[in-house]
């Protein structure tokens, strides 16, 4: 009897990167798909559902590409364990290994060592189409005979090779094949008494694979009796890890070279170049590369604002009616204010984002699709790496443009450890589409509405200087930090360069889906307990502070109810002064009054927390205006004074306070997604305290070199 009958059937997906893996994935799983995170490391964990006849279904996992069996980064660990049998979370019956028909020569060695492990593999051939333009025919039945394991072509995004596949899947997983798993390489002329003395302490084990016990053995879950046996071994032997590693992959790339020269086809050297070669030639140009890459940025920061801004919209439109019906049919209580403005305003907190994040994701997917994101990396390592990054953190700066969590999310794909958390470290410094209304309403007030040379508008050159302000230190701050950061994983800037093609609609589709499912499960739950908290903060207050307020205004409503719509908005004001909130918000003004800052700008900060953009809000609540009433806003912010008489909002203060919000780490969902994808508070909490820093120091500075 098969013992996979009784339990559902695993099934790896390996291969190197860009052959085709996700789109096969995709193809394979539809929407039957759910992302977390493998036990213990920060990298993706994608599994899916895949249908076979007879309504037989098989779990697939996507398991991190990678070129060979000797892993050097984070995720190769997690493929090599998994395919070594060596990982308790994750079994593998069947291995899928996807190899790239017009790179064939490369991904055989990775195919080839995978076979030498003695596990059931079945390898699905794409790039079918990129390798017939480029000349390549393939004998699929020899190289079947070659390699002793079943090869299906397949083209996932027309479906074609698909339901061949699943067929060829169900068979080798049944032991029903009528190819055989064959040695691709003599691995005893590698180290025979070594694995010999490996399969006496193992039995069971493959040649080769009793190879990479002997090499890698220390980073598997064994007792330590059985570590030091191993060691003994070694010992015993002389068994030479280099060596026989160098010996290993010579041997492969010879018997590689046979079966190129025997089964595949290629064209001579001297063949037309593809349009992906011509096209490189622009793209990658040293002067016409940086201007298209330019244009590209431009057009992805300008689109997720043109695009996100009706459902965003409309998002705020749904719960601002909501928040009203309810306002109008619940009775006042303390329970209904704490759902209307906790529990719907902190929900409204969450999902305002979601556009954002799904169209970022969506025109990222589409960028990586086409190959051209590849092309972004490589064009701006050199920057990267003078200030301890490299080119792949591009993009989540990029993205931090216009939300810095999925832009932290997005930086997943950087191998290297310390970049990784540099990357994540700095990325919220880039201005966010959450500040815009701090910078709009400040330079309104204290910027004259003029223009230079007919089209430069003053105001338009300051939000710009704001923007530019938070991308210099950005970099500016990562080089600082790549001294201090003792994280020795050495980074190898290796890229290669995708072909074009055309974006996989399904797959930006099913991207977009995920991205937002994982912000709203993971990070929204984190922002509705703040929100609560930040409800109670303002809603409540030490004493009977608040209780005196509400008498004092019942009987000045009673005096005079004429004057109820006013004398309701400043009883707002002092509710909120005396409430914790405002007793934060005084407790902290002679700390900010160096800043140009008063006590309701405290509040402010405070309240802000939640989301850059409830500055405004707080603002009209204080000076007890209607949100919407955006030119009462600013004639009361203008015409605001300190005790003393003086104003407020100067364009000192307006300016620290600027630079204040580009700086300041004023954003707990940025924060929860810090802690999410560290796994420790120890660098979210570390983030907003240099982020703190940093602002209060430029802010003062700021303020005293224009007072």
């Amino acid at each position: 009897m098969n013992p996979l009958a009784s339990r559902p059937l695993h099934i790896a997906l390996v291969g190197n990167p860009n052959s085709g893996k996700s789109s096969l994935f995709n193809s394979l799983t539809g929407l039957n798909q759910k992302v977390g995170n493998f036990p213990g490391v920060t990298v993706d964990k994608k599994t899916g559902t895949l249908s076979f006849d007879h309504h037989q279904k098989a779990e697939l996992i996507d398991l991190p590409g990678t070129y060979s069996l000797y892993p050097r980064r984070a995720d190769e660990w997690v493929a090599y364990q998994v395919l070594m049998g060596t990982d308790p979370d994750v079994k593998a019956d069947v291995v899928l290994l996807v190899a790239d028909a017009s790179n064939l020569k490369r991904n055989l060695l990775f195919c080839s060592q995978i076979i030498d492990l003695k596990i059931p593999v079945v390898m699905a051939l794409t790039m079918n189409d990129i390798a017939a333009k480029k000349g390549i025919r393939i004998d699929i039945a020899g190289l079947e005979a070659e390699l002793g394991i079943p090869v299906i072509p397949v083209n996932p995004r027309k479906n074609k090779g698909i339901p061949e596949l699943k067929k060829i899947l169900q068979q080798v997983s049944r032991n029903n094949t009528a190819t055989q798993n064959r040695d691709f390489i003599d691995t005893g002329k590698l180290a025979n008494t070594a694995v010999t003395g490996m399969q006496e302490l193992m039995p069971g084990l493959s040649d080769y694979a009793a190879i990479h016990y002997l090499i890698n053995h220390e980073h598997f879950p064994l007792e330590h009796r059985m570590q030091e046996a191993i060691e003994q071994v070694e010992k015993d032997t002389q068994f030479n890890p280099t060596k026989t590693q160098a010996e290993e992959i010579m041997q492969r790339y010879t018997r590689i070279r046979q079966i190129m020269q025997q089964k595949v086809l290629e064209p001579g050297p001297l063949e037309k170049k593809l349009f992906t070669d011509k096209l490189d030639n622009l793209l990658l140009h040293h002067v016409w590369g940086y201007v298209i890459l330019l244009v590209v940025l431009f057009l992805l920061f300008q689109s997720i604002f043109w695009l996100a801004v009706y459902p965003m919209d409309g998002i705020e439109w749904l719960f601002t009616q909501t928040g009203s019906w309810l306002g109008a049919h619940l009775p006042e209580a303390w329970w209904s204010d704490l759902i209307i403005n906790g529990l719907v305003a902190g929900l409204s907190g969450i999902l305002v984002f979601v556009p954002q994040i799904m169209l970022l994701f969506g025109l990222i997917t589409i960028l990586e699709d086409t190959g051209y994101m590849a092309r972004i990396s490589f064009l701006s390592d050199r920057l990267m790496r003078k200030v301890g990054l490299n080119g792949k953190s591009v993009m989540p700066m990029v993205s931090g443009f216009a939300c810095a969590v999925p832009a932290i999310m997005s930086a997943r794909n950087i191998e290297n450890k310390k970049e990784r958390l540099l990357t994540i470290l700095i990325t919220p410094l880039m201005s966010c589409s959450a500040r815009l209304p701090v910078y709009t309403i400040l330079i309104s007030l204290v910027i004259d509405d003029k223009y230079y040379f007919g089209f430069l508008s003053l105001q338009g050159l300051v939000m710009m200087a704001l923007y530019l302000l938070g991308t210099v230190m950005a970099l500016v701050v990562s080089y600082v930090m790549k001294w201090f950061i003792k994280i020795q994983e050495k980074s190898f800037f290796i890229l290669e360069l995708p072909i074009y093609r055309a974006p996989r609609w399904k797959n930006v589709g099913i991207t977009m889906i995920e991205k937002a499912r994982i912000f709203v499960t993971d990070a929204g739950k984190v922002i509705m307990i703040i929100s609560l908290l930040l409800w109670f903060l303002s809603n409540y207050g030490p004493g009977d502070g608040m209780a005196r307020t509400e008498t004092k205004y019942a009987t000045l409503i009673q005096q005079m109810p004429g004057k109820t719509d006013s004398l309701q908005k400043h009883l707002a004001t002092e509710k909120l002064q005396a409430s914790y909130a405002g007793v934060l918000g005084k407790a902290i003004e002679p700390a900010i009054t160096p800043l140009g800052f008063d006590w309701k700008i405290g509040i402010a900060i405070i309240t802000s927390f939640a989301a850059r953009e409830v500055f405004v809000g707080t603002m009209a609540t204080l000076y007890s205006v209607e949100e919407s009433d955006d030119a009462s806003l600013r004639e009361k912010l203008q015409a605001a004074r300190h005790a003393d008489g003086r104003p407020v909002y100067t364009l000192a203060a307006a300016l620290s306070l600027m630079v204040f919000y580009v700086l300041a780490m004023q954003c707990m969902s940025t924060l929860a997604v810090v802690k999410r994808e560290t796994k420790t508070w120890k660098w979210p909490v570390f983030q907003f305290v240099y982020m703190t820093v940093l602002a209060y120091s430029m802010s003062w500075l700021t303020y005293i070199l224009f007072s």
